[in-house]
């Protein structure tokens, strides 16, 4: 039997409840799941690499369990599609939130399979307890020494405010 590699990209800068909700779909659509994070030089992100890849194995080890270890961190520095193919994933994992995500989503899904045909992009809806969640407002609430507990792993909470205790 032929196994099936999914790629899900993201920055995971920090790791979420909803990346996680994502990640467990995933898991029932694929065999290997690659959490892929995007380094962008251009970009200043407030967890190094290694520490994002430490937090998504904790996290998942935590959540998941034995199927953890069906979940490969990866880096990517281009296009995704490109990323895909080196991990030699024919799925491509998109989460969505809303209809503004599902709109923006379509955009980049008619393009990626213009460029990658043999590449089908799958849409995983974010469970309702999660929709709301965003890397960008967990790093903004966590600045200013808000509760972040329940939007994020236990083993992330503890790295953000260990990150802004320390700023």
């Amino acid at each position: 039997m032929t196994m099936r590699h999914a790629i899900y990209a993201g920055s995971f800068d920090p790791l979420t409840n909803g990346h996680l909700d994502v990640l467990k779909a995933s898991l029932a659509v694929a065999d290997v799941v690659y959490a892929a994070i995007g380094i962008h030089p251009g970009k200043k992100p407030l967890f190094e690499f290694d520490e994002r890849v430490g937090l998504i194995e904790a996290a998942t080890r935590d959540e998941f369990g034995d199927d953890a270890g069906r979940i490969k961190v990866v880096s990517f520095d281009g296009l995704v599609i490109d990323a895909a193919r080196q991990q030699g994933a024919a799925i491509m994992i998109r989460g969505l939130r809303d209809g503004t995500d599902l709109d923006y989503e379509m955009q980049m899904a008619g393009m990626n399979e213009t460029m990658a045909p043999d590449l089908q992009t799958v849409f995983l809806p974010a469970s309702p307890s999660v929709r709301t969640i965003t890397a960008t407002l967990v790093r903004q609430i966590a600045s200013m020494g808000g509760d972040i507990r329940p939007f994020v792993p236990a083993v992330v909470a503890e790295a953000l405010t260990a990150k802004f205790n320390s700023k």
